[in-house]
């Protein structure tokens, strides 16, 4: 998320941007983390439960972190649609209440 659309920036460096959706090449897999996954319950479960519709290896997931073997195996579709999930005006509204706690 741009310092333009949210300026408090990330809360461990404010200098930073807010992170929310990335990508890392890494040795073994591809991972995909969403930080909106991580905080919210309901999207957790709705994903671990279309993820098999898409994908017919067994998910593997850490807190945020989703791990693809290979990159045939990336389920564009319905990695799309966990982002429309998601608005940025309710990510902001989120994180700014886990903060708060």
């Amino acid at each position: 998320m741009p310092l333009s659309r949210y300026p408090a920036g990330y809360h461990c460096d404010p200098t930073l941007p807010r992170p929310f959706l990335s990508f890392a090449s890494q040795k073994r897999f591809i991972g995909l983390y969403h930080m909106g996954i991580y905080a919210d319950p309901q999207l957790l479960s709705w994903f671990r439960g279309d993820y098999p519709k898409h994908v017919k290896t067994k998910l593997d997931m850490g807190k945020s972190c989703i791990r693809f073997q290979r990159v045939e195996r990336i389920p564009y579709a319905l990695i799309a649609e966990l982002v429309r999930k998601v608005s940025v005006d309710a990510w902001i509204a989120q994180y700014e209440a886990g903060r708060r706690r």
